[in-house]
């Protein structure tokens, strides 16, 4: 692919800190995305419908809405987050530029991290902004949609990170889209039970601080050990291919 439509990857001079390597990374991904509009959009798009046409086709009253809004919206959110994972470094696989960052001086584990971070800054970012208009429209009350917004805030990037596994395992794979959802999906019950359980605390009345405080043990663990096996799994596909 040529130059002027993907950014080049230059990191490989030794002098170049980890730190520096990771905002280079982050900064190239973020442009790619912006020149391929279609792949950043699509996400999006998904969540609105989701959240749009359920109420059309289950039901429009107003007291079931509002007791399965949260619901509806964090199901919408996992699953275009789950839409856009087969993206997260397919391109990169396709370009060569995969087998560059691997070959860095910089640690892999750190690079994936930065990929991982820009995936999330432009699809679990978007639909947490996204949140508010929606959950107004499955009448979700104001206390409701903050919390709601909270866990997701807090829970997207634990989607980002787990799912980059799931990512780098399939990479290369015919039908990975499949196989990624039968991976993935599993491993996120966790963190969907919890964000919707926090939000249903909240409209009961409840303390919430122990269900926040569990989901941000889940971003801490996922920050702190997903980054290494995405890493370890893309060294196996990329061995592999």
């Amino acid at each position: 692919m040529n130059a002027d439509v993907r950014p080049v990857l230059k990191l490989r001079d030794d002098t170049v800190g980890a730190l520096a390597a990771m905002r280079g990374v982050f900064a190239r991904d973020l442009k790619v995305a912006f020149r391929q509009r279609q792949d950043l959009l699509n996400p999006l798009l998904f969540f609105v419908m989701v959240v749009t046409l359920f109420p059309l086709g289950v039901s429009p009253e107003v007291s079931f809405l509002r007791e399965a809004g949260a619901g509806i919206l964090w199901v919408a959110a996992l699953l275009s987050v789950l839409l856009s994972l087969d993206h997260l470094f397919r391109h990169d696989f396709d370009d060569g530029t995969l087998e560059q960052l691997v070959l860095q001086p910089q640690p892999l584990f750190l690079l994936v991290l930065a990929k991982t971070m820009a995936h999330w800054v432009l699809t679990g970012l978007p639909l947490v902004m996204l949140t508010p208009v929606l959950g107004v429209m499955v009448h979700l009350d104001g206390n409701s949609i903050g919390v709601l917004c909270l866990t997701l805030l807090i829970g997207t990037p634990v989607l980002s990170l787990i799912g980059s596994i799931g990512a780098a395992l399939t990479l290369g794979l015919r039908s990975a889209g499949v196989l990624l959802s039968l991976l993935i999906i599993p491993l996120y019950i966790p963190v969907l039970i919890f964000g919707t359980g926090t939000v249903a605390a909240a409209a009961e009345g409840a303390q919430v601080g122990a269900y926040v405080a569990l989901m941000g043990a889940f971003l801490v663990l996922a920050l702190t050990l997903a980054p290494f096996a995405s890493a370890a799994a893309l060294r196996i596909s990329l061995s592999n291919g």
